[in-house]
């Protein structure tokens, strides 16, 4: 067995899949992750009572823990795994950090399901279709493997092959996630205020997409379309005559990986000039076409030996859409002019807030974020310190960062990470700032001056409302005096203490109840009454379990406030 790799990871290596012994693995895992979250705010499961650092070491080790048994249970959680880093609004930030950490460093499968693979996919024999083909592969992820070779016109090219069985697996898997997304959307807990179904359709989607290779064939001839203009960016060509759902054939681009810095220095590059290319090609990628890499890690960003980027993977892409660039417009009025309800108010309408009954929590954090990150210069900030920021105010609230948005993030944090470990002094915000100022520039130009329309709209909005003012006053003592406005007042401490000491009257009454019952059952079992004592008893047991309800809802009251 190779080393580091646990017995379960063996199980993918296969074509067939036990839909019992899955639903039985997924499923011990959530009910034992859902035990150790039940233990986290018990005082008594820590040794010496609970602190804030032994609770923050707990989340460390639970983190670590879900990390590896998602590696554990193989391609489809991996995935789902790295598409919830992308979700700290959801999870704590320690579990995002180590779920990012996921990477597709798995076993290889055998040569003989490769072969098998290729010929039926591409119906041919791998001999009449190349050259030359390495049986060995250059490496291996959770969703295929890559392999060396060579055309019989001698060109070199890469073949991707899937891991055998996947499609069969997703279909497992994803069909058990389905019955786990609904049992936490009906959770009193875990189900308020979020979106588990639309959270298992969106991965589903992205899970469909990634494994169809002629999708990422399709991204990745557009990817090379948008740099054909750039020398200093190289995208693998495409052989579509040698591709399929499952086999795709790519050009053959080695180069040095771009987080191995002394093979760089010792090939004559300039490690500046690469960090600064490296964000400008991003940048391009957002601005420009609005198409970009959403999983730009260090594996899949190589530089040719002439110094130029090379790009690998297109199975995780990203699109803005046109209706995103007027929606950011009205956010970025809200932050220059630092009103925070206008910038909640243009999330809400880019779908990266869920509107609730008080956003009053939300609209703090927001103006927090508007009064302390305003008055640093631009070129200061870290895109890693602002995400982390922006993550920690969205935990536990009703923030729903959409997909593209977090990738965006995430893709700036990695870059800014990459280009620091190849240039201390980088600082990616300061490479952002001139295509930003470029950015607004033709927006304002495009948009015929949008801050004057933008002050004019404003002007006309408070014209119409000081003059409409009277009337809606006029109109509210109206409804007034007709009894149709009704105010309701709620004293929130006094109504929680009423319903604590009703549940309290209702488990005396029901412990009187038992004991009577209880006593009853045993007196006619002792006048040998057997067929009255049974019936007396089902009530006694009944009423215990009415009891043992009433006491849980009186826990769970206790925790709440």
């Amino acid at each position: 067995m190779e080393k580091g790799y646990s017995d379960k990871a063996y199980r993918w290596n296969r074509d067939n899949y036990s839909s019992k012994r899955r639903f039985i693995d997924i499923w011990s895992f959530v009910l034992t992750l859902m035990y150790r979250l039940w233990l986290y705010n018990k005082s008594w499961s820590y040794p010496g009572g609970i602190t804030d650092i032994k609770q923050t070491a707990r989340r460390k080790t639970l983190a670590i823990w879900i990390r590896n048994t998602l590696l554990d249970l193989g391609p489809t959680f991996i995935k789902v795994g790295q598409l919830f880093s992308t979700r700290a609004d959801i999870f704590p930030i320690e579990y995002v950090e180590e779920l990012s950490k996921l990477q597709d460093r798995v076993p290889a499968f055998s040569y003989v399901q490769v072969e098998t693979t290729v010929e039926k996919e591409l119906g041919k024999k791998i001999p009449d279709l190349f050259q030359s083909f390495e049986p060995v592969p250059l490496a291996a992820a959770s969703l295929g493997q890559v392999h060396k070779a060579a055309l019989h016109s001698g060109e070199a090219v890469v073949i991707k092959v899937q891991r055998p069985g996947l499609k069969k697996l997703f279909e497992i898997d994803l069909q058990i996630l389905k019955g786990i997304a609904h049992y936490f959307q009906r959770h009193p807990k875990w189900g308020k205020g979020r979106d588990w179904i639309g959270i298992y359709e969106e991965c589903c989607k992205i899970l469909w997409e990634e494994i169809d290779y002629l999708s990422e064939g399709r991204n990745a001839d557009a990817f090379r379309r948008n740099f054909r203009g750039y020398d200093w960016v190289k995208v693998p060509r495409v052989y579509w005559r040698y591709a399929s759902s499952r086999v795709l054939t790519l050009e053959y681009l080695p180069g040095i990986k771009i987080s191995q810095y002394e093979a760089l220095e010792a090939a004559g590059l300039d490690r500046k000039v690469l960090a600064r290319q490296g964000a400008q090609a991003y940048l391009l990628q957002l601005l420009d076409n609005g198409f970009f890499h959403a999983d730009p890690h260090p594996g899949n960003i190589a530089v040719s030996p002439n110094g130029a980027l090379i790009f690998y993977d297109f199975g995780m892409m990203g699109r803005i859409k046109s209706n995103v660039r007027e929606g950011l417009m009205e956010t970025l009025f809200g932050i220059a002019s630092k009103d925070g309800d206008r910038v909640v108010e243009s999330l809400i309408n880019l779908g990266a807030i869920s509107p609730t009954e008080d956003m009053g929590p939300v609209r703090r954090s927001v103006q927090y974020m508007l009064d302390n990150f305003m008055d640093k210069p631009f070129e200061n900030q870290s895109v890693a310190a602002i995400s982390d920021d922006l993550y920690e105010i969205a935990y536990n609230q009703p923030f729903r960062f959409p997909a593209t948005f977090t990738f965006v993030m995430r893709a700036f944090s990695t870059l800014e990470g990459v280009g620091k470990g190849l240039d201390p002094e980088f600082n990616f915000m300061e490479v952002a700032k001139p295509y930003a100022m470029q950015l607004m520039s033709n927006m304002n130009s495009s948009e015929g001056n949008s801050l004057l329309n933008e002050l004019s709209r404003q002007a006309v909005q408070v014209s119409s409302t000081a003059l409409g003012l009277p009337r809606r006053l006029e109109d509210t003592l109206d409804k007034l005096e007709r009894g149709d406005i009704r105010m309701r007042v709620r004293a929130i401490e006094t109504e929680r203490l009423l319903r604590r000491q009703s549940n309290i009257q209702l488990t005396t009454t029901y412990a009187v109840i038992i004991g009577t019952f209880t006593l009853s059952a045993s007196i006619l079992l002792v006048k040998d009454y057997i067929w009255l004592a049974i019936p007396v008893a089902i009530v006694a047991a009944l009423v215990s379990w009415l009891l043992i309800r009433t006491l849980l809802r009186l826990d769970r009251y206790d925790r709440m406030y």
